[in-house]
């Protein structure tokens, strides 16, 4: 995670995290008035853009969606829940950077993302599915744990919310994107010093693992039960549900996250992985 702080210095890669930024807000704020759960979250195209801008922009794409998430907060659902929207959206576009590199979803001496083959279009998927769930897990543990809303309603919103336009519409805009990205060198493997560049290696692919297991544990362990599944056998037959079922979820929903949070940190540097 070296380089989402050490970017900052990079002037391409600050002005990358405006554009971003503004580009998403620019998308999510006419949406505003599709609620689907009042004050929290409402229909969101602009989601197929946090992937996108992971995979071409790196670090400063994580943070253009963040803010710009955050900028699109002011106009209609801002409130304390913002907070695990920022860092959820932060992690939409950071997991399918992160994942790409580490557990080598393409192949090895071709990492950019350029999705013209079979196997980086199923890596595309893996990538913006995996990142979708992320960014449920850790905003609907946050509004449970505040008692805002049930995990298990706005855990499935949001995958649904993420899922469907990162990789109905994503991939077709990355397609466009990419070999503009390319050609102005404006690639985060382009900007970023070879010294600060992840790159796919033994401890990198536990990573990119553990990270995996983590989202998937958290979230489907996270809405089990919160539908009262396994409760009983976890609390010796209380009624789900309740403080005590709602404790688990948060617990479960909780080692998810932090195991997604801590993965982030384990990579190899050094080298220029567009190589």
């Amino acid at each position: 995670m070296k380089e989402v702080f050490s970017m900052w210095g990079k002037t391409k890669m600050v002005v990358l995290v405006a554009l971003c930024a503004g580009l998403y807000a620019a998308l999510l704020i006419p949406f505003k008035g599709f609620v689907l759960i009042p004050g929290v979250t409402e229909f969101r195209p602009a989601s197929a853009l946090p992937v996108v801008l992971g995979l071409l922009f790196g670090p400063a794409g994580a943070w253009g969606s963040a803010i710009g998430n955050l900028i699109g907060d002011f106009f209609g659902s801002l409130g304390i829940g913002s907070l695990f929207g920022f860092f959820g959206n932060f992690m939409f576009a950071y997991i399918p950077y992160k994942l790409w590199i580490n557990l080598g979803l393409a192949p090895r001496h071709d990492l950019e993302p350029n999705v013209t083959t079979h196997r980086k279009a199923a890596a595309y998927v893996v990538s913006a599915l995996t990142g979708s769930m992320g960014c449920a897990l850790l905003i609907a543990w946050g509004l449970e744990l505040l008692g805002m809303v049930p995990f298990a309603a706005l855990g499935t919103i949001i995958m649904l919310n993420n899922s469907i336009p990162s990789v109905v519409l994503g991939m077709p805009i990355l397609m466009v994107l990419y070999p503009r990205v390319k050609k102005w060198d404006l690639l985060w493997t382009d900007i970023v010093n070879e010294a600060d560049q992840p790159v796919p290696g033994a401890m990198s692919k536990i990573g990119g693992f553990f990270m995996v297991v983590s989202i998937v544990g958290g979230w489907v362990g996270g809405l089990l039960l919160a539908l009262g599944v396994g409760q009983a056998l976890l609390y010796g037959g209380f009624e789900a549900g309740g403080t005590v079922g709602s404790l688990g979820v948060i617990l479960v929903a909780g080692v998810g996250t932090a195991g997604m949070i801590l993965a982030s940190f384990v990579q190899t540097t050094g080298g220029n992985i567009g190589d």
